[in-house]
């Protein structure tokens, strides 16, 4: 490579096989007046040659303590198929007795292109500063040891407040740091933000389609002239309607479509876990955001343009579900997705198929309390303008759930939540909290944007929605659900989850300060004390004698990312010393030298045996929102100035338009497993 500023170094270009992008790699060291450096740039590592081998380089290291008197033609060669090769730097140095000195070595690689499995190609996000010729490598390692010095004092500025924050106990401080492996370690894909490489053209759109049946468009004299968000949206679904072949890019998760002037930065993808192969899986993202949120606020923004993007997308494929064989569309217009798919991300959203998520009851509600966070977090009222008709179409989708009018949506008794192996029934604990926040955080946003008769009618949804979860209070905890059934009354340890979330947003609680600290010395009482002595976090269910629920795999495990949002939940009621203790256990288990051994693959779970599910997995990044309990950030609200019921009626007629159109079709009842039997016996007899 070519010398700059005392650098030296070699490049070693990888050309992939089977049409993957290509890599170069570059390692470098820096001469100075003390400092002499010297390369090899070949030589055999394996495959049958009688070229420069890696034995010869040693010896020629051993011999003259450098590379200066290797001959250039010898090791200036290509690999042969079936042969690799490596490269050298050697830096020499004189030294006197008992004399140190530092030498700057680096290695880097560039890889500009993201490749999917779909065949789509992009462009990584630091090309925009090196370009996209794989020599960027030269540039990127000489950067790195010119610069490593201020890059590692920056670092040590941001994390010396915290270390130096007598509050906090040393566990909490390692921990906090070292969970964020996972942004690095997460498979990772930061693009440029630009389309695809591929011209647009060639690639096939997806056609739309929505059930008329649900409502028609014809019929919208009597709300048009009101002005408000219910129009906007009705215009957009008319819009979608009348694209039968629409263009790829206005059926994607692009969020940089919402974009302004320069914002754009990028899109961000991470994995679920390194187990669990889908892009920015939501229902984990809403606990793991805040270590985005707190360190690059941009690039969660960017993610929630995408989620917005998403909500108005409407994917009639067909995909099978695994726990029951039935077919589903991949997304219907409306839901969140579950996650931004894998092999096509933004485009084929929903790599997930267990269930079918567009009737899970968390996914909106927590698409509407992250954007508002976000909003009020960096003050943005442009991304806040960008994303609402997103969220209003978030809302009036989930009117659906609500199947007795009384302003809560219910279970449908199925796993329909982020624990998507323990089923839950009516009005619960988990979901039901999330609404009741997100109808709060609705009625805020609509606020932000200036919208008063949508802040109206979400803030009355609260009020009659908030009622009605209140129902689930026992006197001490509120129940898992209210179903009534054998575990009805089993005490969730995350069941206050959108009370946590509504006080991070700077929202109204949801319950009163009295009952949250009941049911949180509750769940530190039984699901972590009554755990192998609070040494393990909370486990997810326990039952009001004491045992662990066994209803479920799920009841009966631990998960770090929602202890670590249990202990931020105990942290803002004022619980402090309770919220560390909890969170301890997660530290005693997962990065103590006596614990499980999971630094740095902290799991999604284990259970009471201490069996791990899950290595490397996003929702422990949760750690973030103990330290935003800790020091919260200064939000950026527009007042709370009340509300009137003069436009209420006229504007719920809208709402009721807009979710009445969005409303799934009738699904076909289960069959029975006699039934399934009864008719694979018919069908064989017949055959």
């Amino acid at each position: 490579m070519i010398e700059k500023d005392g650098v030296h170094g070699v490049l070693l270009h990888h050309r992939t096989a089977d049409g993957k992008p290509p890599v170069t790699f570059a390692i470098a060291a820096q001469q100075t007046a003390d400092v002499h450096v010297s390369e090899c740039p070949y030589f055999l590592i394996s495959g049958s040659s009688d070229a420069f081998t890696a034995r010869d380089m040693w010896h020629a290291i051993k011999e003259h303590g450098s590379f200066d008197h290797l001959d250039s033609i010898t090791t200036s060669a290509c690999s042969e198929r079936g042969s690799s090769i490596g490269a050298a730097v050697a830096a020499s140095v004189t030294l006197s007795p008992q004399a140190t000195h530092n030498v700057t070595f680096s290695l880097a690689w560039a890889c500009p292109e993201v490749k999917f499995p779909c065949g789509k190609i992009y462009h990584r996000r630091y090309t925009k500063f090196y370009g996209t010729d794989g020599d960027a490598a030269a540039s990127l390692v000489h950067d790195a040891i010119m610069d490593h010095g201020s890059w590692e004092s920056q670092i040590e500025d941001w994390q010396r407040p915290i270390l130096q924050d007598k509050r906090l106990p040393e566990w909490y401080k390692i921990t906090l740091f070292n969970e964020l492996y996972y942004l690095n370690a997460g498979g990772t894909i930061w693009t440029d933000g630009s389309p695809p490489i591929q011209s647009l053209a060639s690639i096939e759109g997806r056609k739309f389609s929505l059930d008329m049946l649900n409502g028609d468009f014809e019929n919208l004299t009597g709300i048009i002239s009101q002005n408000n968000t219910a129009v906007d949206i009705l215009d957009r679904m008319a819009s979608i309607l009348e694209k039968i072949h629409a263009p790829i890019a206005s059926n994607s998760a692009i969020g940089t479509s919402l974009l302004q002037g320069d914002e754009n930065i990028g899109q961000f993808l991470y994995l679920e876990g390194i187990e669990y192969y889908m892009w920015n899986t939501y229902d984990v993202h809403f606990y793991s955001s805040f270590s985005l949120i707190m360190l690059f606020p941009r690039l969660e923004l960017s993610i929630q343009r995408d989620f917005a993007a998403a909500v108005m997308m409407h994917d009639p494929e067909k995909i099978q579900l695994l726990h029951d064989g039935k077919w589903a569309s991949r997304k219907v217009l409306g839901a969140v997705p579950h996650d931004l798919g894998l092999y096509d991300p933004w485009f084929k959203v929903n790599a997930y198929t267990l269930y079918n998520t567009d009737r899970w009851k968390d996914l909106n509600p927590k698409f509407v309390l992250q954007v508002y966070r976000d909003t009020v977090a960096t003050g943005d009222k442009s991304f806040a303008q960008a994303v609402w008709p997103s969220v209003y179409m978030a809302m009036a989708y989930m009117d659906q759930f609500d199947k007795d009018k009384d302003g809560m949506i219910e279970n449908e008794g199925f796993p329909d939540q982020t624990y998507d192996v323990w089923s839950v029934t009516g009005v619960s604990a988990y979901s039901g909290g999330l609404w009741v926040a997100a109808l709060q955080a609705a009625s805020a946003m609509a606020r932000e944007v200036g919208d008063k008769s949508s802040e109206e009618l979400f803030w009355n949804k609260y009020q009659k929605a908030k009622s009605v979860y209140e129902k689930l209070w026992n006197g001490s905890y509120f129940n898992y659900d209210n179903s009534g059934g054998k575990t009805s009354s089993s005490i969730q340890a995350d069941q206050l989850a959108g009370q946590w979330y509504a006080k991070a947003c700077g929202l109204m609680p949801i319950v009163d300060k009295e009952k949250a600290q009941s049911a949180l010395e509750r769940v530190f009482s039984f699901n972590v004390l009554k755990f192998k002595d609070g040494k393990r976090g909370a486990v997810n269910g326990m039952r009001p004698d004491g045992t662990v629920d066994m209803s479920a795999m799920q009841s009966r495990e631990i998960w770090p990312g929602v202890t670590y949002s249990i202990a931020a939940a105990m942290i803002q009621e004022g619980m402090v010393e309770t919220g560390l203790r909890t969170a301890q256990g997660i530290y005693d288990a997962a990065w103590s030298q006596e614990g499980l051994g999971y630094s740095f693959q902290t799991p999604e779970a284990w259970n009471n045996d201490d069996q791990y599910r899950s290595l490397c997995y996003m929702r422990p990044l949760a750690i973030w929102a103990m330290q935003w309990a800790i020091s919260p950030p200064k939000l950026h609200k527009e007042p709370w100035t009340g509300t009137s019921e003069d436009a209420l009626i006229k504007h719920q007629a809208s709402f009721s338009r807009v979710a009445k159109l969005l409303k799934l079709p009738e699904e076909e009842h289960s069959k029975s497993f006699l039934r399934v039997i009864y008719e694979i016996t018919c069908s064989r007899l017949r055959s």
